[in-house]
């Protein structure tokens, strides 16, 4: 097996979440510089600020900031988790040289608005089946700007490619075509 090959087939991201940030998380970090090389993993993360977990900004910052250095390097997209730190997290798109991807968005039309302005793709999930107004942000929010997710949340994806279908009046087929040319815009695969 060659460096950068990673005995598994699915492609991942890897990144330290904010809630498992710590003291000594170069260590932590180091082994995400080593498997973020591998041909599959997509994307640096899911890394970046969280307001409402007891681990310092003073330490969430320099490590989301490492995790950008090291997008830019490999030229990989971020994925970032962001809870109540929305414009902290803008001072950083000025650092990133690659996309960055909001994940699990669930907010406000301004704060979508805020984050397309600034060149942010964003990714919705479970919350946009029962959220009317996240269905609204949905269906007036670019194709080429969207991505669909699980998470963790146990549920059929399927069920969410429907919606969102509907909500953008398109087929199932049209969008899981878009959502696979965004994916290949911004990776390498």
């Amino acid at each position: 097996m060659g460096k950068n090959e990673n005995p598994s087939e699915e492609y991942f991201s890897a990144g330290i979440h904010p809630k498992d940030i710590n003291e000594n998380f170069e260590d932590d970090f180091q082994k995400i510089k080593e498997i973020s090389a591998f041909k599959n993993c997509l994307a640096v993360g899911e890394c970046g600020l969280d307001g409402l977990i007891t681990i310092d900004e003073k330490l969430q910052e320099p490590v989301f900031e490492k995790h950008i250095l090291l997008a830019n390097e490999i030229r990989k997209p971020v994925i970032i988790h962001c809870v109540r730190r929305f414009s902290e997290i803008l001072k950083f798109k000025k650092t990133a040289e690659v996309p960055m991807i909001i994940h699990g968005f669930n907010k406000k039309k301004t704060i979508a608005a805020e984050m397309l302005n600034h060149g942010f793709y964003l990714s919705f999930g479970k919350a946009v089946l029962q959220n009317v107004s996240l269905q609204q942000i949905v269906k007036d929010f670019p194709l080429e700007k969207l991505f669909l997710e699980t998470d963790d949340a146990d549920f059929d994806i399927q069920i969410l490619y429907q919606k969102v279908s509907e909500l953008k009046n398109i087929s199932v087929e049209n969008l899981h075509s878009q959502i696979l040319e965004n994916l290949e815009k911004i990776t390498a695969i």
